[in-house]
């Protein structure tokens, strides 16, 4: 049984992490967070303990690490001899802990594809690029390795399986649905760390059509649904990691991710994109200063972090699942719905690093448990996800349904 938790990242997703890795610490054994700076993983653990998050007296330390060296990351989880690492740490750092993961022993789990600072939207599936270069090596290592599960890419992924396995004979098309009605009350600021928000929506977009890699620009393709709770709302289709895994592995023609942008944010986005400010590529300054823009504008932009304390609404991200069950056209709707205060009230962050910290600590306790310590590296779809739901719908993330027969709490 694998205890011990290295948290690696120190932004609104690390806090969540770090409290519900507390909140089931008899499980999860000794908790370190740890990111270059060293007070941001303090302030995570003085937060856990004011709320009284830990759920057994047990180790809440934190740690400065430069997660890009591998040997000092080695280092770490040998000290703190930790089990799993949770790694939500910049997207950049992926592949410096896996690799220091596959040689202590460690499990790895991440929430979102691995990219290199000077390449946008890359070849597809994106996956193959980097992360399942090392599928072989995990396999002979027998390296438990599970990426992508935080919401989207992770629960969706769940989802996904769930609807390909349990209420369709042939399913033609998923698509991935992700609205955040909510309102932070600032100018502009993004969710999450601003740097990787926008390099997802700079490049092309990648969708899978017809069995097929198809490309789109962004804010080419919208669509408007009818959704629970968050009523009628409009999205576009966007380039997203969980894409390029569902196409490989579900057999599906057809696999889509639509997020929701209104009219101020598009509008603002076009603006820097169009004034060179959200390039990766570094410039010349007149004073002979190289800048990246896209790093600068993160400097200016609040930290998503701040946004929590006046967070107000709600989320609602699924799938729309559509295809044929005993020869009848059939439809379901497998989502998710959560509340930017209450999560604040429970965690001290915002809906959106809710939704993405809570899955890969329900993760942590699977493989901790044994039934998703696979031994080798999958995506979520490849794992049965009927137990990953069952305690996401304990830990303050329930899944309902609504198809033919109604909407309804899923559970299994």
């Amino acid at each position: 049984m694998k205890k011990n938790v290295l948290i690696i990242g120190a932004g609104g997703v690390a806090q969540v992490v770090a409290h519900k890795c507390a909140q089931h610490n008899d499980v999860l054994g000794n908790i370190h967070i740890a990111s270059r700076t060293a007070e941001k993983c303090q302030a995570i653990v003085d937060s856990v303990k004011d709320k009284g998050s830990l759920k057994v007296a047990g180790e809440l330390q934190a740690h400065a690490l430069n997660a890009l060296d591998i040997e000092a990351t080695k280092a770490l989880i040998d000290k703190t001899q930790s089990q799993l690492v949770i790694n939500v740490g910049s997207a950049f750092i992926n592949m410096s802990v896996l690799q220091a993961c596959i040689e202590t022993g460690a499990a790895y789990l991440d929430t979102a594809i691995h990219e290199e600072p000077d390449k946008i939207c890359e070849t597809p599936p994106w996956y193959a690029n980097y992360e399942w270069k090392r599928k072989e090596l995990c396999a002979e290592k027998g390296i438990t390795a599970i990426l992508g599960v935080g919401f989207d890419p992770g629960v969706v992924n769940a989802y996904a399986a769930v609807a390909v396995n349990e209420y369709f004979d042939d399913v033609e098309e998923i698509d991935i649905i992700d609205i955040n009605a909510g309102s932070h009350g600032k100018y502009f600021a993004t969710n999450f760390d601003p740097e990787i928000n926008f390099r997802e929506f700079t490049g092309q977009v990648w969708s899978w059509q017809n069995s097929q890699w198809t490309s789109n620009k962004m804010f080419e393709v919208k669509r408007t649904d009818d959704l629970p709770v968050v009523g009628s709302q409009t999205s576009y289709m966007t380039g997203h990691d969980e894409v390029h895994s569902l196409s490989q592995n579900l057999g599906v023609p057809n696999v889509r991710f639509w997020m929701g942008f209104g009219e101020h944010y598009i509008n603002v986005f076009t603006v820097l994109k169009n004034l060179g400010l959200l390039s990766e590529q570094p410039v010349t300054t007149a004073e002979g200063l190289e800048v990246i823009p896209l790093k600068v504008v993160k400097a200016v932009l609040p930290d998503p972090s701040s946004l929590a304390p006046d967070y107000a609404g709600k989320t609602c991200i699924g799938d729309v699942v559509k295809g044929k069950k005993d020869g009848k056209d059939k439809e379901v709707f497998i989502y998710n719905v959560a509340d930017h205060a209450e999560a604040y009230a429970e965690v001290g962050s915002q809906g959106i690093s809710y939704t993405a910290g809570v899955p890969p600590v329900a993760a942590a306790i699977l493989i901790a448990q044994g039934a998703w310590d696979a031994g080798k590296m999958v995506n979520v779809e490849e794992l049965d996800p009927k137990p990953f739901i069952n305690l996401l719908n304990e830990m303050g993330l329930p899944t309902r349904i609504k198809d033919e027969q109604g909407d309804r709490a899923l559970s299994f």
